[in-house]
């Protein structure tokens, strides 16, 4: 099992960036694919975007329309999601989440982190 930690949110403007980060530590990062998930007020966690363990994969949500880049650096066990030209409906908690699936749905992941708030104000 690892053990995941998000940070990097924060309260940005419309058309801000900001790079979160996923720390992971213990288990085998490195063996692991990392899919980012968001969950606004009142909504269901959706996909985000994911990265297969060897970076070999990426995908993202369609309705990103290209705003957002995964990442990640396996020699740090860190993943990254950088968000570009953040909108108000980009306000929600962000999570990273750890597996051996290549998933977009929630419920296939054991090992998440805690979330970091990021708020896009118009």
């Amino acid at each position: 099992q690892v053990q995941l930690e998000e940070s990097g949110g924060g309260l940005v403007q419309a058309g801000d960036s900001l790079r979160l980060t996923c720390a992971a530590s213990g288990g085998t990062f490195s063996q692991l694919n990392i899919v980012w998930f968001r969950q606004a007020p009142g909504k269901e966690r959706e996909y985000v975007a994911r990265i297969s363990w060897n970076t070999g994969s990426i995908g993202y949500a369609d309705s990103l329309q290209g705003r957002f880049i995964v990442s990640r650096d396996n020699l740090k066990n860190t993943a990254y999601l950088q968000m570009n030209s953040l909108k108000p409906e980009d306000t929600a908690t962000y999570y990273c989440a750890a597996g051996m699936d290549w998933n977009t749905v929630s419920s296939a992941y054991d090992d998440w982190g805690q979330g970091t708030q990021v708020t896009v104000a118009s």
